[in-house]
Order: C-alpha cells, then sequence, then structure tokens
C-alpha cells in the first residue's frame, strides 16, 4: 500500500506544476497588456501581489489557486508519508484521492467561476478529509508497536 498512498501526493505535486504553467500563461500576457513592456517594466522587489488591481481579478485567481496550493496541501503531504511509512491501508489510499480531486475540483472552480461560497464548500470538504488522514495518521504513530519494528 506504501506506493499507492504516495501515487495521490504525486498527483497533487503534478497538479500543482499544472497550475503554475497556467497562471503563468494568464498572468504574464497580462502583466505585457498593463504595463506596455512586461516583466521588464516590473520595480526591483515586485511581487505577485504588487499585481492586484493591476491585472484583471480572473488572471490573479490562478495565482491565488496556486497559492492556496502552498498552504494546507504541505500537511496532506506530511501525513501521506507518515502513513506511508507506518502502513497504509485501503481507507487511507481512497481518503488520500478524495483529497486530490477535491482539490483539483477546488484549483478549476477557484481559477475559472469563483463563487466564494461554491469555492468554501469544496475547501471545507476537502479539510475533513484532511482531518480524517490527520487523524489516521496520529493514531498509527501513536499506538504503534515499538517490537513490531525491531
Amino acid at each position: 500500500m506504501q506506493a499507492q498512498i504516495l501515487a495521490p501526493a504525486a498527483v497533487l505535486v503534478a497538479w500543482t506544476l499544472v497550475m503554475l504553467f497556467w497562471m503563468a500563461g494568464t498572468r504574464l500576457p497580462a502583466i505585457k497588456k498593463a504595463s506596455g513592456g512586461g516583466l521588464g517594466q516590473a520595480k526591483p522587489g515586485g511581487r505577485g501581489q504588487d499585481l492586484e488591481g493591476v491585472v484583471p481579478d480572473r488572471v490573479n485567481w490562478k495565482a491565488h489557486n496556486h497559492t492556496h496550493l502552498h498552504e494546507q496541501p504541505t500537511i496532506f503531504y506530511a501525513a501521506v508519508l507518515i502513513i506511508a511509512l507506518m502502513g497504509a491501508d485501503a481507507m487511507d489510499v481512497a481518503l488520500a484521492w478524495i483529497y486530490v480531486a477535491l482539490r483539483i475540483v477546488h484549483s478549476i472552480w477557484q481559477a475559472t467561476v469563483n463563487k466564494v461560497s461554491v469555492r468554501f464548500l469544496i475547501f471545507l470538504a476537502s479539510t475533513i478529509v484532511m482531518v480524517a488522514l490527520a487523524i489516521r495518521a496520529l493514531m498509527l504513530t501513536l499506538f504503534a508497536d515499538p517490537t513490531s519494528f525491531a
């Protein structure tokens, strides 16, 4: 089960890169249009958040989601690694896939429609799954039989 529990994490890593390229593919042309010269016209030390109100909101939504993929999913990666090391079962794998599917749906929703009430429900659902994975990681470690590792 170790490889099976790691597969959803690998997919989420790949999805994060998809969002990075989607963000760049929409943001860079918008920056060029807004500034008349692209990144060469950016102020020294400028950051992505400096583009709020400069490029269209719909363009920034992809960047917002890319940032989100570097927040809660970081604890997903830790939980998955803990579960993989301790011994995943079929339920752990299913929960990991559900979490990843919800995060991908959340990304697509935020990057395209971005109605916050719906986005929040998708986030809440993924958080509930994350809590279940965290509890499972806790149970596997706190109640592990130390003699089984000898």
